[in-house]
């Protein structure tokens, strides 16, 4: 019975649907955006199991919805800001369609990627925030490399520090890469592993040219799910 009541709640047709864990209203808590009115669409699953995931939540389950009303929840909320996040949205080949159609309607628009998908599909319009991964994320793997030739000064780079080895990891990224020459390179603190002021004072002693990000919404809230 519960497997027929699942087949029921999937729709016969996908065409111009995507399956979505929440879409809410909040401050932006990280990029270049942080700190603004956004909506957020978070969209189901990811291939990636990083040890510091704060959104595990999203793996599974989720709702399909159409583009129309995805867009319909997005203009109530009367900002210009939509971040798509997951998860990892790309991961859902739909995903690039949701952007442009966002973009078309005039939305101001940025992606959250795990750098692990290819990043080519998503519009040049949305300011796709792209991680990659450290060793202590686990998936130092998954890198897909040949992303940091589709990025543009409209993009951005963000690393997830864990601990000094980190560090001295995406400092060399930086370096050997000219990454501070491609877009701007964030460099974060992982929530509960690394102490901020650490991490702030490295980046000085080495005179890196990137930018240190908190996590604003958890400042906030804490681990709250949905803010």
């Amino acid at each position: 019975m519960a497997e027929a009541a699942a087949k029921s709640r999937v729709p016969e047709s996908r065409e111009g649907m995507l399956k979505i864990t929440e879409i809410f209203y909040s401050l932006q808590g990280e990029a270049l955006q942080s700190g603004l009115p956004t909506v957020f669409i978070r969209l189901t699953g990811c291939p990636l199991r990083c040890m510091y995931c704060d959104s595990e939540y999203a793996f599974f389950g989720g709702e399909w919805m159409h583009f129309d009303d995805i867009l319909a929840e997005v203009r109530r909320h009367g900002t210009p800001h939509v971040c798509v996040t997951g998860g990892e949205p790309l991961a859902q080949k739909r995903c690039a369609d949701l952007l442009t159609r966002l973009c078309d309607e005039g939305f101001e628009v940025s992606l959250e990627t795990s750098g692990a998908v290819d990043v080519a599909a998503a519009d040049q319009r949305v300011s796709r925030v792209m991680d990659l991964k450290t060793p202590d994320s686990g998936e130092e793997a998954k890198n897909l490399w040949s992303n940091l030739d589709e990025l543009t000064g409209h993009d951005q780079i963000k690393f997830v520090i864990c601990s000094r080895g980190d560090y001295e990891w995406a400092r060399a990224q930086v370096r050997e890469r000219d990454l501070d020459k491609v877009c701007s390179v964030l460099f974060s603190p992982s929530w509960g592993q690394l102490n901020a002021r650490d991490l702030a004072g490295w980046i000085l002693a080495d005179q890196l040219s990137v930018r240190l990000q908190l996590q604003l919404h958890k400042l906030l809230w804490g681990d709250v799910p949905g803010k």
